[in-house]
């Protein structure tokens, strides 16, 4: 089943266009890589996806469809809904650092819908024991190292079991060990029919976890999979998007 479709898209930020003609498409159970050097579209690619950035309605062969959603007519009241069936999960972790495991992840349920406190519970005992981390359920995000937070992160972001993961430079302040934890725990997800989008400089990981890989550069992205492996990526292994 087709989760995103993307046909001649353009891309903006503001009123600087990023990338031209975008052609990108996404299947159920797909792990897709996007490279790219600093600056190359790749961040901005991402944030269309979750109506963080418009797709401006300007040309007629474009076509932006996300879970059966026109994203160039969707209403700013839909978008909430749409971003129920995603998880997003950021570089920085963005968990609310007052808060323990349990307080943050019971955070997002309330605040999806969630009201059975049983339910509450035993999903969020569910995740954490998917990303192996129940025995941190009562500590502060400060009590953990870059690499747990982050296994909370993704716990956060499949708690509503979506259909897709977009995850932007999620390895980046990561040792490479934990890296390759953490991408294998993303990798593992897409067995249950959940794609995984993920932006990355980590190209050593392209080899290790095979998948669909997408290149940003000089204003456009190509779809690089059967012929990444002969191209000089040195440029790609930069520090991340802004």
């Amino acid at each position: 089943m087709s989760l995103i479709n993307y046909n001649n898209v353009d891309v903006y930020q503001g009123e600087s266009l990023i990338l031209k003609d975008v052609n990108f498409h996404v299947d159920e159970g797909e792990f897709i890589y996007i490279i790219g050097k600093v600056g190359s579209g790749k961040s901005s690619l991402l944030k269309t996806l979750y109506c963080e950035l418009d797709i401006y309605d300007d040309k007629e062969s474009q076509q932006a469809e996300v879970l059966e959603r026109n994203l160039i007519t969707l209403k700013r009241r839909e978008i909430p809904a749409l971003r129920k069936e995603m998880g997003i999960i950021f570089q920085d972790f963005k968990l609310l650092h007052e808060r323990t495991v349990r307080k943050n992840l019971e955070f997002v349920l309330r605040s999806t819908g969630w009201k059975d406190k049983k339910e509450i519970c035993e999903r969020i005992e569910s995740v954490l024991t998917d990303v192996g981390m129940l025995d941190k359920i009562d500590k502060l995000p400060h009590e953990l190292s870059g690499g747990e937070q982050q296994r909370i992160a993704i716990a956060r972001a499949i708690l509503n079991k979506p259909k897709i993961i977009i995850a932007d430079e999620p390895t980046g302040n990561l040792d490479p060990e934990t890296a390759s934890n953490i991408i294998s725990l993303l990798k593992d997800i897409t067995t249950t029919g959940t794609a995984v989008i993920m932006s990355t400089h980590n190209i050593p990981m392209l080899d290790k976890f095979p998948g669909i890989v997408y290149r940003c550069k000089d204003g456009e992205i190509k779809d690089v999979t059967t012929e990444y492996n002969h191209m000089d990526l040195s440029e790609d292994a930069a520090q991340s998007d802004s």
